[in-house]
């Protein structure tokens, strides 16, 4: 095997420095995506509405017409406006053709669920980037028999319910009715298994028959992936996973920062494995990790997809987080080093100039790399503390740290008592810990990273914290429908939603 493992190793890394060496600068390679994306769109209903073929009579100063006809979309007004025609058979809405596939995703807003258009072009965009992440493996030190080992793929049911002319589910779902031709040989846990809907059930029969796989490679959120490592453990009566999976080398993951999670989830493995990060959205591959120096992910420039970036500030955004009119956009080329931005895409499926929800940071301009720093409603400033879930994830990562605990999930919510503004933290451990520590820790941290949340903390700003069982967590998304595949917890909860969880919580405590 190792002879093999050799040869396709040098195919990825031919692959790969093919890849770097078509490398144009950024914005050329934005600039002809955009071009591209007009061209194909500019006949559809969205395309003659804002004069694409106007936009592209601008050869020069493309960009800046594309900014000056079309406007900024988030899924509600795209929806409304254009997307809900494509659900009833009408063809070449916002993209040429009829659509067939349907994403359907609610994020962590907790919304009913989007449907999110998933083109024929976008399908095989998703295909290439995961084939050029593929190709990126050979920059981490790996054995070179690791590629031709399996790799378990966790996601949503490939059993898409049927709509007619049209099938919606989850986006891994989707991609797994029809895996790239390069990854058949070698994904688990196959077609059978990956079909099944019930999490608890497919789980149950990943366990059953992992000791007929040597598994190379694992793929999903985290989070789920160290649920299902658990059962294997447990079922086989193993110290490790490595017991059953000894080859085990890699972790391709997403949908959450790991870094919180990566004491609890190594404490599953016999020695660390590679970490790969990715950032795939049901709306397209936006980035992957390229480097094993840095976790930051490279972004996709010439895959389909335009991307814009809104400055994630008060002149741009309110206190909700929703955007105001007629904000500040820049491109790849226009923006600075660690500032905070609201990501615009314009994609092969037929979103334009469309909010996506999460904001990025460039922590080196000169590389087109980014890393997300949480949600663009997700922002805790109930009095201008201005906290991020990178905060977040900071200070988390320093109470496990300082007091070795494993912080499974989280979620944080704001509360006002009288004229006090109040933060209140929901943790779940996989032990008890004492909750005054852990809130010392926590605030001391966030001070730290974060002057404007200590300036208010000085002020009128206050942190509670409370201490659940990690199952606490897993009870509510089942309740809600859901567990497993690509759903995450909101790691910010507001309103009507948060106070539905804080009594959800305390039933249960007293159940």
């Amino acid at each position: 095997m190792a002879f093999f493992g050799n040869l396709i190793k040098r195919g990825l890394t031919v692959g790969e420095k093919l890849q770097n060496r078509r490398r144009a600068e950024p914005i050329q390679l934005q600039r002809r995506t955009l071009r591209r994306l007009l061209k194909r769109a500019q006949n559809t209903a969205f395309g003659q509405y804002y004069d694409f073929k106007g936009v592209l009579a601008e050869k020069q100063h493309c960009i800046s017409a594309f900014q000056e006809h079309v406007p900024l979309f988030d899924y509600d007004k795209m929806y409304s406006q254009w997307w809900h025609m494509t659900l009833r058979e009408v063809e070449d809405v916002s993209w040429p053709g009829q659509i067939k596939y349907f994403a359907l995703s609610s994020g962590t807003s907790g919304a009913p669920s989007k449907h999110i258009p998933i083109s024929d072009e976008m399908r095989r965009s998703m295909k290439h980037a995961g084939l050029r992440m593929f190709f990126a493996l050979t920059n981490f030190d790996v054995h070179t028999d690791l590629y031709t080992k399996p790799m378990l793929m966790l996601g949503g049911s490939s059993d898409l319910e049927t709509q007619g002319h049209y099938y919606q589910g989850d986006l891994s779902g989707i991609n797994a009715t029809q895996p790239p031709f390069w990854l058949r040989p070698y994904y688990k846990p196959g077609d059978k298994i990956a079909r099944i809907k019930s999490w608890e059930e497919k789980i149950a029969e990943i366990s059953k028959h992992a000791p007929e796989w040597d598994i190379g490679f694992l793929v999903g959120i985290p989070s789920w992936l160290q649920l299902m490592m658990e059962r294997i453990i447990e079922d086989h009566n193993l110290e490790t996973i490595h017991d059953i999976w000894p080859n085990l080398e890699v972790c391709v993951h997403g949908g959450i920062a790991f870094e919180p999670l990566k004491k609890s989830f190594e404490r599953l493995l016999a020695r660390p494995l590679v970490y790969m990060d990715s950032y795939l959205a049901s709306e397209g591959f936006i980035a992957y990790q390229q480097r094993p120096e840095t976790n930051a992910m490279r972004l996709l420039l010439h895959n389909g997809i335009f991307f814009e970036f809104v400055p994630f500030n008060e002149d741009n955004f309110d206190e909700d987080g929703h955007i105001k009119p007629n904000p500040k956009t820049l491109t790849v080329d226009q923006v600075e080093e660690n500032i905070d931005y609201a990501l615009l895409i314009t994609t092969c499926a037929g979103a334009w100039r469309y909010l996506i929800g999460d904001t990025v940071r460039f922590p080196d301009k000169r590389i087109p790399e980014i890393i997300i720093t949480g949600r663009t409603k997700h922002f805790l400033s109930i009095c201008g503390e201005h906290l991020s879930v990178d905060n977040m994830n900071q200070g988390i990562q320093q109470v496990e740290e300082e007091l070795d605990l494993s912080i499974r999930e989280f979620t944080v919510g704001p509360v006002q008592r009288g004229n006090r503004y109040i933060h209140h933290w929901y943790l779940g451990c996989e032990r008890e810990a004492n909750a005054e520590q852990v809130r010392a820790i926590l605030d001391r941290q966030l001070q730290t990273v974060n002057a404007d949340y200590q300036t208010e903390r000085e002020n009128m700003l206050n942190i509670e914290v409370e201490i659940l069982p990690i199952d606490t967590f897993y009870e509510w998304q089942a309740m809600k429908g859901k567990l497993g595949g690509q759903n995450k917890f909101p790691r910010v909860m507001k309103g009507k939603r948060f106070a539905e969880w804080d009594t959800f919580v305390h039933r249960s405590a007293r159940n």
